[in-house]
């Protein structure tokens, strides 16, 4: 039966978002592994033979930067961070580059940072790349621009950077390539901890399988990937966890075999323009509404209106994303706002038949519009 899950799965894809992590890439001496490179090439030209495009969200950069000039562990310096990822990132698209060549592929590089998916016309502009990328046969290989990045731009890790890609995508299963073979029940060195095959519920505790630990070359440990995992599943993506030490992993997942752990997707998937709305950038502030607005928007699918609105924090302004937040206090959804905080501030509780005395010349009613509205599918 879990086989014929996985079958589904993958036959349904069209397009594999393969997340590879630095401790894949990466041999003791941290430079890069030339013949995992090879192994993931080859395997990706089975993918595409298969009639299915792939995204690449490859870390590596800066532990290839790390090798070069000769670092003995990760600089915690922003700047030798940096050096090391601009030194690093040219070698590592160089060696994608001829490895794919071999099977008559190109590597095309797409460095990003969060605000590239904060600015609707700039994530647009990044997945109409992509699928200009597909239709000349080249392969994405995205990573984190690192060379620019700082706190406020930061994805965090790739885990995160390759959740946000795969919401980009029509029909993917997002793939992430670890140095273990899925989600353990318990320690995954411990002789007694069994590998889990298929979460098809989530389960907050889930979480409380995995530990915040990184690794010396990497980022994100097996929490960050699970949370990676909760972001693509809540808008009706399937991922799976492997082990990309497996030389033979993604072929593995293609011939639907059980290796890692797959996660089923809650739910039917969400339109990309609700995906941005409300799964892909940070809220810039928050309205709190009262039950009975709760309840027009989820049970009735309305709009918020200014009545049930009784407080709004942060400095938002008209046309960027806040969340909703009930009587409780708990987010329920996120929208694109009509008004800054400070006319939501003026408007709060108003009728809307008062508008047009409080704000004149506003030409809308709604704080949000349902059709700018997300309801958030909690786990």
């Amino acid at each position: 039966m879990e086989n014929l899950v996985r079958r589904e799965v993958v036959e349904t894809a069209e397009t594999f978002v393969i997340k590879i992590g630095t401790n894949v890439l990466s041999c003791e001496d941290d430079t890069l592994d030339l013949e995992k490179i090879q192994q993931i090439s080859e395997q990706i030209h089975l993918i595409r033979k298969a009639g299915k495009q792939v995204v690449l969200v490859s870390s590596g950069a800066v532990g290839a930067g790390m090798g070069l000039l000769s670092l003995k562990e990760r600089p915690k310096d922003l700047r030798k961070l940096q050096a090391a990822a601009a030194t690093g990132q040219a070698h590592l698209i160089k060696l994608y580059d001829n490895s794919l060549s071999q099977y008559g592929y190109h590597a095309a590089q797409l460095l990003l940072t969060a605000n590239d998916f904060r600015n609707r016309s700039r994530y647009l502009n990044v997945r109409n790349t992509i699928q200009t990328l597909f239709d000349y046969g080249v392969v994405p290989v995205i990573n984190e621009n690192d060379t620019v990045s700082v706190d406020e731009i930061k994805f965090g890790d790739n885990d995160h950077l390759a959740a946000m890609v795969t919401n980009l995508i029509e029909s993917p299963l997002l793939v992430i390539l670890s140095v273990v073979d899925g989600l353990f029940d318990g320690d995954p060195d411990h002789p007694q901890s069994q590998r889990i095959s298929i979460v098809k519920e989530w389960d907050d505790d889930i979480l409380n399988y995995a530990s915040d630990a990184t690794s010396k070359r990497g980022t994100g440990g097996m929490k960050s990937k699970l949370q990676a995992v909760l972001s693509a599943i809540k808008v009706g993506e399937n991922v799976i966890i492997a082990d990309g030490n497996n030389p033979v992993v993604l072929e593995d997942i293609l011939n639907s075999k059980d290796v890692g752990t797959l996660f089923i997707a809650k739910g039917e998937s969400v339109p990309a323009w609700k995906r941005w709305i409300g799964y892909t950038i940070t809220p810039r502030g928050q309205v709190i509404i009262d039950e009975g607005a709760e309840k027009a928007l989820i049970q009735n699918g309305r709009s918020l209106l200014p009545i049930g609105v009784t407080k709004s924090t942060g400095m938002f302004e008209k046309g960027e994303i806040i969340s909703i937040l009930n009587s409780s206090k708990e987010e329920i959804a996120r929208g694109l706002t009509n008004f800054g905080f400070r006319e939501v501030d003026l408007i709060a509780g108003k009728q809307s038949t008062e508008l047009a005395n409080i704000l004149p010349g506003s030409t809308v009613s709604e704080v949000v519009h349902r059709d700018n509205l997300v309801i958030l599918n909690k786990s």
